[in-house]
């Protein structure tokens, strides 16, 4: 698993501000840019660099047999991916870019070295591993335990924004119908039927390429 600088609200939103170790660590680092998917980090690889994001987006997911994937988060600015790396071992998961992204690529031996002057950043990262492993037992007990239409709910509503004055919930990301079905780990197929079930039924419709809750979902389908 890859852990982010701290967990996001939702799978797909919510970019914590930099701590003062991430933007000193970053300042250590070399700048690089990267074009829209690109696979940074490709499970099973032996690393020894740590990115941090300085901007766009990064995708951590898991591949499995037939091309299926998992994703497991999505990574905005101030947050990294890349530290599980430090026991020396072999990459836990890929990790691609959403979009154009600029990251702060900083080697094993930087990390290292600025743990060792600053022993506060061991514990800060050792806390949000722990927050991330945390998310990861309550994906996988979603995944478990709830149907699909169960997790598509909760994604949704997770990744929705506060209420308008007419009632209606718009997600703060736009994700297409691929994506939701690799953060559910079941199929396009499944989820455009779903959807188009929702849509007809009144639940939920598309503005302006992002999908909107009309009302809230019923509790099952």
């Amino acid at each position: 698993m890859i852990a982010s600088g701290r967990p996001p609200p939702s799978p797909l939103n919510g970019h914590p501000p930099e701590s003062s170790h991430t933007e000193a660590l970053a300042s250590r680092g070399t700048l690089r840019n990267y074009r829209r998917g690109l696979l940074l980090i490709q499970e099973g690889d032996l690393g020894n660099t740590l990115y941090i994001v300085r901007s766009g987006r990064l995708r951590a997911f898991a591949s499995g047999g037939q091309g299926k994937e998992i994703t497991l988060g999505v990574y905005g600015a101030g947050e990294y991916v890349g530290e599980m790396s430090l026991d020396g071992g072999p990459r836990s998961a890929n990790v691609e870019t959403l979009e154009a992204t600029t990251c702060a690529v900083i080697t094993r031996e930087t990390l290292l070295a600025y743990i060792a002057e600053h022993p506060d950043f061991a514990l800060e990262m050792m806390a949000r591993l722990i927050r991330r492993a945390r998310l990861a037992t309550e994906s996988t007990r979603s995944l478990a335990l709830i149907d699909v239409y169960g997790r598509a709910k909760r994604l949704l509503e997770q990744m929705a924004g506060e209420p308008e004055e007419d009632g209606t919930r718009t997600l703060n990301e736009r994700i297409t119908h691929q994506q939701i079905a690799s953060h559910l780990a079941c199929s396009r197929e499944m989820i455009s039927r779903l959807m188009k079930d929702l849509e007809t039924g009144g639940y939920v419709a598309k503005r302006d390429q992002r999908i909107v809750l009309l009302k809230p979902l019923p509790q099952r389908w």
